[in-house]
């Protein structure tokens, strides 16, 4: 049987309080104004996929994807620095889409592919309405492998397709609709307990013998019977945090099954379902090389690493809800499709050069050395997971930004390297000369309807 041979999550460094927005306790994941789908998922995957991981395969699931008309996978795949022999596919249109595309990576190792499965959403509500107040930003991801090297076995899965009209957007529409949630749970929960009652039976599991279960659903009020129908024990359910990230659309079922895998232990038995359009469910068996899977970040750690005190008017601001004057200034120029492809490498997947003569890094990549001198004496070295720390850095408050001042710092990376760089996910007043950063691969600005990404650097999480 295929399994899951490693995984990563990932969660956004803000957070908007629910009762900033009159919602009651609590408060939801907020990607930040330079964070999107595409972002979140390369975050989470850089978490998951190692250096000697070779992969055949790609799948990302988002129902907000940055471009409606175009292989979002392929910015992932090239900001992974992915080989260009790789499939790359794409799953939507329903949040269950996230554990669909895990059953479909599972299907694709068992046919000898091993297959990262990638799932991102930046969900965005109505003001006012539930879904905002509910919903989260969140990424989760997962490489799919044989069962010799898996940390995590598949043991049974079930699915089932219903047409209903629960959750539903139209292309022209900026928010989704939902029904009144008692019609629709009304339909839903039957399917949700024969979905995993076949799953169980599949996997030849007693509802006693499952560790952890998790349920994730476009209605909360559709799971509530499950547990009593199973006779299910209270420390058996997987806590959907609701009141810490909020339900992150296609990505949080992934999300749920991280934050499980991060306090598994050996023989442990996992049931993920997902209720929307129908019902995905699957178990999973978590074998005892589970300590050499985990990635660098669990998720409760991602939730820890935070700044809680997001303004409502900025996140509004940051979804393009709230109008606000624009920059006095020309709008920035459409990035140009040749050199793009020309420096893809070292733009999109942060990939510089080492001199072979001296040893030297150089960013960005080079021909001659900056140190020796040497000519055409150059390997290249990727410099995404590297650490770096500020040389020097300035304010400019006069830079647009969503989130002003622009903070610009000139870094020096471990194992040389010096690049001029901006700052994310970080206050200005606590910069300093010397502080450790990370990279991370944001999108840079929107221009004529093209979004040109790069790196910036933030505070290490």
């Amino acid at each position: 049987m295929p399994g899951i041979t490693r995984y990563g999550s990932y969660i956004p460094y803000f957070r908007l309080q629910r009762s900033a927005i009159g919602a009651g306790r609590g408060e939801r994941a907020v990607a930040s104004y330079d964070e999107d789908a595409a972002s979140l998922a390369v975050e989470a995957s850089r978490e998951a996929v190692t250096a000697d991981t070779p992969l055949e395969a790609l799948v990302l699931a988002t129902t907000s994807p940055p471009y409606a008309e175009k292989l979002n996978a392929a910015t992932v795949h090239a900001a992974l620095s992915l080989p260009e022999t790789m499939r790359s596919l794409e799953l939507g249109g329903t949040s269950r889409a996230g554990l669909s595309a895990l059953i479909l990576g599972l299907d694709l190792a068992a046919a000898g592919q091993r297959t990262l499965v990638a799932s991102a959403d930046v969900v965005i509500g109505a003001p006012g309405g539930t879904r905002e107040s509910s919903s989260g930003d969140a990424a989760a991801a997962f490489v799919c492998g044989a069962d010799d090297e898996a940390i995590a076995v598949l043991r049974g899965r079930a699915s089932a397709t219903i047409e209903l009209l629960d959750v539903w957007r139209l292309p022209e529409d900026r928010f989704a609709k939902q029904w009144e949630e008692r019609f629709g749970a009304e339909v839903l929960a039957p399917v949700l307990a024969d979905t995993v009652i076949r799953a169980l039976e599949s996997a030849g599991t007693q509802p006693s013998e499952i560790a952890s279960v998790i349920l994730d659903a476009t209605l909360p009020r559709a799971v509530a019977g499950l547990p009593r129908a199973l006779q299910l024990k209270p420390e058996q359910l997987a806590d959907p945090l609701a009141a810490s990230v909020g339900r992150a659309g296609a990505a949080h079922a992934g999300l749920l099954l991280a934050r499980a895998l991060d306090a598994a232990k050996p023989g442990d038995r996992i049931l993920v379902a997902s209720l929307a359009d129908g019902c995905d469910a699957l178990v999973l068996e978590v074998t005892d090389r589970i300590a050499g899977g985990r990635p660098a970040h669990s998720v409760d750690a991602w939730i820890a690493s935070k700044q809680g005190d997001l303004p409502y008017n900025a996140y509004l601001k940051w979804r393009g809800i709230l109008p606000f004057e624009p920059p006095r200034r020309p709008e920035p120029d459409r990035p140009a499709a040749p050199p793009m492809r020309r420096h893809e490498h070292w733009k999109m997947g942060f990939v510089g050069s080492r001199c072979t003569a001296c040893g030297a890094g150089q960013l960005p990549p080079q021909r001659v050395c900056s140190a020796c001198g040497a000519v055409d004496q150059m390997r290249e070295e990727p410099f995404a997971k590297q650490g770096c720390r500020i040389a020097t850095y300035t304010l400019d408050h006069l830079a647009y930004s969503l989130q002003p001042p622009v903070v610009a710092a000139v870094l020096d990376f471990e194992g040389g390297g010096r690049l001029s760089c901006e700052l994310t996910d970080v206050n200005p007043a606590d910069v300093k000369i010397g502080d450790e950063l990370e990279m991370t691969f944001r999108r840079l600005y929107t221009g004529q309807g093209v979004h040109n990404y790069f790196w910036k650097a933030r505070p290490r999480r």
